[in-house]
């Protein structure tokens, strides 16, 4: 009965992304019908000619900008939720997420250096994936004391090496070249503006994987939430399932950060959104909080293109929307996370 309801709850989440799907298809300054994207995508899909009501500039705004866009739009929402449980449950604090602990700062000093410095760094995905692992993996190690994590400490570490990151991309906005100046301030301000299909085709097969791993590995993520002693006894390796878990979680957030920016406090809200319906279950929490923030972050990013003639950076949008809820969320779990 319990898992009957859990499932309907989820083809519920489910029906939700798919009503948020084609409403940011349709939305946007050049008029297109829902008939007209319909036939657009049911002709793309199948290979074959769109419907003669259609122009060819009609065809080129739904399938080459809206469409790669969104598809972005909720590969980056499934990949900040799903890094934010992973994290949540590993770490065992209901306070940090992919902005929080750093992951997003350590990518955008990695991305700005190979945006100022191509010839020595491979290109902007390697090297955001690099810098926001070291960003992890440092605000752990500082906040780990003779074997014990502090919640409190974990955050603090994560602000400090965010700050630490951060001053870096400072510095790499103080040496660029306008163009580069221009294309890091705008990327550090979180947005799909100028989203390809290539853009779009990395982060699928960024995020899929990452994705199906969290989701097998979600009954290790709850043996990890009770602690590495009660993980041990029954029979989970804690080391190497946090490292992978943690490294799977920074490919995909760092990845989608590398192409969008930084966009704040997705897999913050979306997981705790996601335990309010399914419980503490990483294996309900991690498909639910995965299709949560793809709809969340679709709907912000369809706002942020439609509510003034200039488009709102999305990083603006869901910090807006974020920040009030962390200040919630303190006073809600203040009690666990001070102890």
């Amino acid at each position: 009965m319990i898992f009957k309801r859990k499932l309907g709850s989820l083809l519920i989440l489910f029906a939700l992304l798919v009503g948020a799907f084609f409403p940011a298809l349709i939305a946007g300054a050049y008029d297109v019908t829902a008939g007209q994207v319909a036939g657009i995508v049911w002709a793309k899909v199948r290979d074959k000619q769109v419907p003669a009501n259609v122009t060819r500039a009609q065809e080129v705004i739904v399938w080459r900008i809206r469409m790669p866009r969104v598809i972005l739009a909720i590969t980056t929402g499934v990949a900040l939720s799903v890094a934010g449980v992973a994290y949540q449950g590993c770490f065992r604090n209901p306070l940090v997420e992919p902005y929080i602990l750093g992951v997003s700062s350590g990518a955008a000093c990695g991305a700005s250096l190979a945006i100022v410095f191509p010839r020595v760094f491979p290109g902007n995905q390697p090297t955001a994936f690099v810098f926001a692992l070291m960003a992890v993996f440092i605000s752990y190690s500082l906040a780990r004391n003779r074997g014990l994590i502090s919640p409190v400490a974990l955050v603090l570490s994560g602000i400090i090496v965010g700050a630490l990151f951060s001053a870096v991309v400072s510095i790499m906005k103080y040496l660029a070249a306008d163009t580069q100046l221009r294309e890091i301030t705008f990327w550090m301000m979180g947005g799909l503006y100028y989203t390809t299909w290539a853009d779009a085709r990395l982060s699928i097969l960024a995020v899929i994987p990452v994705f199906a791993v969290l989701w097998y590995m979600g009954w290790h993520l709850n043996l990890l939430s009770l602690g590495d002693e009660e993980a041990r006894s029954l029979g989970v390796n804690p080391t190497l399932c946090r490292l992978i878990i943690i490294v799977a979680s920074t490919l995909a957030a760092s990845v989608c950060v590398s192409i969008c920016g930084i966009i704040a406090w997705v897999g913050l809200m979306t997981p705790h959104a996601a335990r309010m319906i399914f419980g503490p279950d990483n294996r309900w929490v991690v498909p639910a909080a995965a299709i949560l923030g793809a709809a969340y972050l679709l709907a912000c990013d369809t706002i942020a293109r439609t509510l003034t003639m200039a488009e709102i950076p999305l990083g603006i949008i869901t910090s807006i929307l974020g920040a009030p809820y962390l200040l919630w969320l303190l006073r809600d779990k203040g009690r666990e996370i001070y102890g």
